[in-house]
């Protein structure tokens, strides 16, 4: 018999190994059954509930998972963001429509341009003014959060709302946006890091040639080459039956992991790649009208989300966040995420909005200003630059300091406020009409209003006066008098009242028949034309 080293027959299992699937298997399951109350219904975001749920139970919360204990985060975090976007771009370029790049080209041209360059410009001069940083520490800071985030974007382009209230080339132009702008990050990011290390000649050169030509134009032509070649030998292997079902749906997931390993591998721009493989595999539409009724990829995505929004919720540092001291306090942070949020995005679209031809109206450039949200690329472009601020030659500058709280704190804030535009839209979208029904109420003759207030619901109301003065004054024998009285004394109610009257039914008719047939004489005195009781 082995040797027992607990006492115990049987104990918890607390390590990270059962844990993690709880708590991932918990949300996935929960949410999952209630997935439609929350997101067609209430109109909130997965995303939203997901980093809510990891604040809950992570360190500040409950405490039943602290990431911190087992692994390295900044490594972890940067490698799991690189895949999450990886396989977000991948699926935006695919689900965009034939040759979209080039008949879009001026609308991406102006958000991947002006738009873009003004978000990294007005985010550094908030945080110059809010933080009390250098230009270029600034413009470091600032570049993380330049990219709209496609995780996000996602989540606003799809569902119940996206497809009864945003037209389709709305859609489009912002899955695009989001695909190409976060491997574009790159250039903004390294022109600061390079300003902070060499001197500006140096800078400006290697800028040029390692990031602008190596990182983005290689990447570009590597991605267009991967996508190409993908798709002639997919279509060669479906004509022939080479491949199954299975490896037919899932071949986008493959392609995504094969364009991080290649371009990785020679130190080129991997997720920009990755977007221009996606939309160059379904360049002519074939792949994505094949793949159209497969759900396997929102599946995936939807997963991953989940994973990586719930793991945000749990490394949050709160500790820099709220109740800082010297720079860091939570009135700047604060004040900081709702200048960038309000200036960041929505001027420079509705600036280039008449030259932006996907945005036909100004209500759709409205909705694109304001959704570009800042999240999963945020925090992987942080950490990229946090690692490169490990270098010695950084060391004294403000920006490590301020880097990942200021980051983390407008990734939750853009989370929250995304999150809840949409159910905030319906709810004031719903005051005119609980206006117009108050007003319609407050506008009725004064004895309906008073017959409401002094016969509730479920009293039996008075009868109209309208219809007794009527019976009243044919049993009188004055009928053609006293019908003129009602209608000089009531005008719009006399014409309604009989013509509902006079369509009532058979039975109501033939009681007036014979209530009209009848002599005056032969009926009794019931005074003259008077409300009753007088």
């Amino acid at each position: 018999m082995d040797e027992v080293t607990n006492n115990s027959w049987i104990h918890m299992n607390l390590e990270p190994s059962a844990t993690v699937p709880l708590l991932l298997g918990t949300f996935a399951v929960g949410f999952g059954l209630v997935s439609m109350v929350v997101k067609e219904w209430l109109f909130l975001s997965d995303t939203l509930v997901a980093l809510l749920f990891g604040i809950a139970f992570g360190p500040a919360g409950l405490g039943a998972i602290n990431p911190a204990e087992w692994i390295d985060v900044p490594s972890f975090t940067l490698e799991l963001a690189r895949l999450i976007i990886a396989v977000q771009v991948m699926t935006a370029g695919i689900t965009l429509p034939k040759r979209y790049l080039v008949n879009e080209f001026k609308s991406l041209l102006m958000l991947l341009g002006p738009v873009m360059t003004w978000m990294w410009f007005t985010s550094a001069v908030v945080l110059m003014l809010v933080f009390r940083l250098g230009l270029v520490e600034a413009l470091l800071i600032a570049s993380c959060v330049a990219p709209t985030d496609p995780v996000l974007a996602n989540s606003i382009v799809k569902g119940k709302f996206a497809e009864s209230k945003v037209p389709q080339h709305v859609r489009n132009i912002i899955s695009a946006e989001s695909g190409a702008n976060d491997g574009l990050g790159y250039p903004y990011l390294y022109l600061a890091l390079y300003l902070l290390r060499f001197s500006k000649g140096e800078a400006f050169a290697r800028w040029f040639v390692v990031v602008i030509v190596w990182e983005v134009a290689l990447s570009v032509v590597l991605g267009a080459l991967i996508g190409w070649a993908a798709r002639v030998l997919l279509q060669y292997a479906r004509k022939n039956g080479w491949i199954d079902h299975d490896s037919f749906f899932s071949f986008a997931v493959s392609l995504t992991l094969l364009t991080l390993g290649i371009v990785s591998l020679i130190g080129s721009d991997d997720i920009l790649a990755c977007f221009i493989a996606g939309n160059a595999l379904t360049w002519d539409d074939w792949f994505r009208e094949e793949t159209t009724e497969s759900h396997f990829q929102d599946v995936l995505d939807t997963l991953f989300n989940y994973t990586f929004f719930i793991y945000l919720g749990t490394i949050i540092p709160w500790s820099s966040l709220a109740g800082g001291t010297g720079l860091l306090t939570t009135s700047r942070l604060l004040s900081c995420s709702v200048l960038i949020i309000l200036f960041r995005r929505l001027p420079a679209t509705l600036a280039v909005a008449r030259m932006t031809p996907s945005l036909e109206t100004f209500r759709e450039a409205v909705f694109a200003g304001w959704f570009g949200p800042i999240g999963v690329g945020a925090i992987f472009y942080a950490m990229v630059a946090q690692k490169e601020l490990e270098d010695s030659v950084f060391d004294g500058l403000l920006a490590k300091e301020c880097l990942l709280p200021i980051v983390y704190t407008l990734v939750v804030s853009s989370v929250i406020v995304h999150g809840i535009t949409i159910p905030l839209y319906h709810i004031v979208s719903a005051v005119p009409n609980a206006t117009v029904a108050v007003s319609r109420f407050l506008s009725r003759t004064p004895s309906q209003s008073s017959s409401n207030l002094l016969f509730p619901f479920g009293s039996r109301a008075p009868p109209s006066p309208i219809r007794h003065s009527r019976v009243v004054a044919i049993r009188s024998g004055h009928a053609k008098s006293q019908l003129g009285i009602l209608s000089s004394s009531c005008p719009a109610a006399s014409e309604s009242t009989l013509l509902e009257e006079g369509s009532s039914g058979n039975a109501r008719q033939s009681d007036d028949s014979a209530v009209r047939s009848r002599r005056p004489e032969d009926l009794p005195n019931y005074g003259s034309f008077s409300q009753p009781g007088n």
